[in-house]
């Protein structure tokens, strides 16, 4: 006896056989059941998904000598003679090759007369959609009041080009495609009953290469039955198939964490020797790249589909879920773009190039090693001159202010201010400025011709803090030296004795005279000036510092309080950021707000775990709280992620849980808000204090609007 492919084989007698589709079966079976049958049927979906398969059974179930039913006994005449092909009332009409007027009226010449041998005569007409319009206009009063014996069971892969009337006279079924995972299930079934060895990768080759066709999954398995030599295997169906090795795009994917640029080309060039589609291999890096997303989003949700659970999860640990959401994006958009390279090969290569090139910084704390060049140009100091800063673009700036001609100081970690008292000037910030006396010149004249404007973000209103830089001194004064001997909480060694710019200056004065003369009258002016306004400022004979502190607390309590209610703002200290390690011992409810930052939690982990607030806990266990609101996104993973962490920052093995409560006490991110309003409104009190801002007001007319004001760093 010849050979019987597997889809004509396995084709499905009954609809317990069949795999998926219960959508359409359940409603042919209650149908049946309850005698509640449809003269006329419409079955759509791509190919292979069980059009024509569901349409036999059902003549079956027509037909059947044991009556009608949704379970034919598949044992006698009627049944054996469908199954066979045989059966005088089942008219099978392929529409493709039959889509003339007159096929169509030769074949309703008949539909009056009663069937041979069954109960119902049936037609059964396959790819309806090819039939031409008289076709269908011959068929319509036919379709609508055929006689009681007759049904009709119509199939299509397109049913857009059926006509509205013909749709409007049938009951319509779309059928679906078939998941990869039924596919896998169904070969595994056929398989064992073949007694076929197989390696459950290679199913998920054949399933995913079917897209959603039961009989390409087949029909795939024959000819890989047939080149494996009666086995299916990994590396022969993935041979056969010509799809890209996993293990190379695992490879591409590990050379992008590693910033590795050769490794990069190298795997291209392994893939270019064994003839690899590259096209093919930016699709399997978007597979791998979503299937990365999966697992760190809902590693339970993460399929072992290729056996490769294990390493996407350590690979997921590897990169936070800016890079991968990026990576993906680049290379949708690269994929794309691959026919527009001279080459598919050196479109590829760029694309691998491009993802390194813009590879994401600046996310909180990433667990991946900088691109080579990439953090030392990030952290460099500026080469290029700068021109004095703006009141708006000074507001919290890190160090002091740059004047003309002056090279900055690199950007370094801004120490937090205590309000109880003014510290001392770091070493650094009093040094001399190392400008010659050519690029001096200009900074002095442009200081004469417009005095530049101050810097408010390292002093905070409630203490009247000055920073004692020399360059600061030099460029731009910080706050009015009336308002620091007014603060009654100074010390008088924290005030710099040198008040005057031509005492902080390494050059020769002599050339500079006339220029720092009239830069220190200015001054004496300003100062004056600002002495004689400040009682209108407030309440009369109100201190510079204690109308300083009241509009801090005036614009903290307007930003944080409903409709600009008038309740008395807390002057809170910012927290330190201090480089030392906390001790387990000392982590409390306080600490753990105030020196969150220090455990430098990336991504999202760090998002979810500043809305968290310790509960309780001992040496081995730490319990924390979160709002319902902001427990959205909290998964096992993440809680798994945030005791590793803590973990390894107090070297000890620790256990977290994470429970959705309401949280009495406040939260690092509450606190950090908190934090960011009150700066903010102090940098806004210190604005409309200052003497040359007063003075420009009072010369021009001019108007503060506190709402334009933002912070240039957010960090606390």
């Amino acid at each position: 006896m010849s050979y019987q492919v597997l889809a004509r084989k396995w084709r499905p007698k009954s609809f317990r056989d069949m795999a998926g589709q219960s959508h359409v079966l359940k409603a042919l079976i209650n149908a049946l059941d309850h005698d509640r049958l449809h003269h006329a049927y419409l079955f759509t979906g791509t190919r292979g998904v069980g059009k024509t398969t569901i349409a036999r059974i059902l003549v079956r179930c027509l037909n059947c000598e044991h009556g009608v039913s949704s379970e034919p006994c598949g044992q006698c005449s009627s049944c054996v003679a469908i199954n066979e092909g045989r059966f005088v009332d089942l008219i099978e009409v392929d529409a493709a090759s039959r889509t003339k007027v007159e096929d169509t009226r030769e074949l309703l010449d008949n539909v009056q007369y009663s069937p041979t041998q069954g109960r119902y005569k049936v037609y059964l007409i396959d790819e309806v959609h090819m039939l031409s319009t008289s076709s269908f206009n011959a068929l319509l009063k036919t379709l609508e009041e055929p006689p009681p014996h007759v049904k009709f069971l119509l199939a299509t892969t397109d049913p857009q080009k059926i006509p509205a009337t013909i749709l409007s006279r049938c009951l319509q079924f779309s059928l679906k495609n078939l998941s990869p995972e039924r596919v896998v299930d169904y070969l595994k079934v056929i398989l064992d009953k073949e007694m076929v060895s197989y390696e459950e990768p290679a199913l998920w080759l054949l399933g995913r290469a079917a897209d959603g066709s039961m009989r390409d999954a087949l029909s795939l398995t024959d000819q890989a039955i047939a080149f494996g030599s009666g086995k299916l295997g990994e590396h022969d169906v993935r041979q056969m198939l010509g799809t890209i090795d996993h293990g190379a795009v695992y490879r591409i994917v590990e050379a992008l964490i590693a910033a590795d640029a050769p490794g990069l080309l190298n795997v291209v060039a392994e893939l270019a020797e064994l003839g690899a589609d590259f096209a093919g291999v930016a699709s399997e890096l978007l597979v791998v790249l979503h299937r990365l997303a999966i697992a760190q989003t809902l590693p339970d949700g993460l399929d072992n589909s290729l056996g490769d659970r294990q390493r996407l999860l350590e690979l997921a640990g590897q990169l936070s879920a800016e890079e991968v959401q990026f990576y993906y994006q680049m290379t949708l958009v690269g994929r794309r773009d691959l026919g527009l390279a001279p080459d598919l090969r050196s479109g590829l290569e760029m694309l691998l190039l491009r993802l390194l090139a813009f590879k994401p910084e600046g996310v909180v704390a990433p667990p991946v090693v900088a691109l080579p060049g990439g953090s030392q140009a990030a952290g460099a100091a500026p080469s290029a001159k700068k021109s004095p800063t703006s009141v708006a673009a000074a507001v919290d700036a890190p160090g002091p202010l740059t004047g003309a001609g002056q090279e900055p100081a690199p950007p370094s970690k801004p120490e937090p201010i205590a309000p109880a008292a003014i510290q001392e000037p770091s070493a650094e910030a009093i040094q001399e400025p190392s400008a010659t006396a050519a690029q001096q010149e200009p900074a002095a004249v442009a200081a004469h011709a417009s005095p530049p404007s101050p810097s408010a973000s390292d002093v905070p209103a409630a203490t009247g803090q000055h920073t004692g830089s020399a360059k600061a001194d030099t460029t731009a004064p910080s706050v009015p030296m009336a308002a620091v001997q007014a603060t009654p909480q100074e010390s008088p060694a924290a005030v710099p004795q040198s008040t005057s710019p031509a005492d902080d200056l390494d050059t020769d004065t002599d050339d500079h005279g006339d220029d720092l003369s009239e830069y220190e009258q200015y001054m004496q002016s300003a100062d004056a000036a600002f002495a004689e306004k400040m009682p209108t400022l407030g309440e009369p004979d109100e201190p510079a510092a204690v109308a300083t502190e009241r509009l801090a607390s005036e614009h903290a309590t307007a930003a944080t309080t409903p409709d600009g209610a008038a309740e008395p703002a807390e002057a809170i200290p910012l927290p330190r950021e201090s480089g030392a390690k906390l001790a387990f011992d000392a982590l409390t409810v306080d600490t753990w707000r105030e020196q969150f930052a220090n455990f430098e939690l990336p991504g999202m982990l760090g998002s979810i775990a500043s809305h968290c607030q310790i509960a309780g806990g001992d040496g081995e266990r730490l319990e924390f709280q979160i709002a319902q609101d902001n427990a959205t996104l909290l998964n096992d993973r993440h809680v798994e992620r945030l005791a590793e962490h803590l973990s390894d920052y107090f070297e000890r093995k620790l256990k977290v849980t994470i429970t959705i409560a309401d949280v009495a006490e406040e939260t690092p991110a509450e606190y950090r808000e908190r934090q960011l309003q009150l700066r903010l409104a102090e940098a806004r009190a210190a604005i409309e204090l200052d003497p040359v801002v007063q003075q420009i007001i009072n010369d021009f007319g001019a108007e503060i609007e506190p709402e334009s004001l933002r912070l240039t760093s957010t960090r606390i």
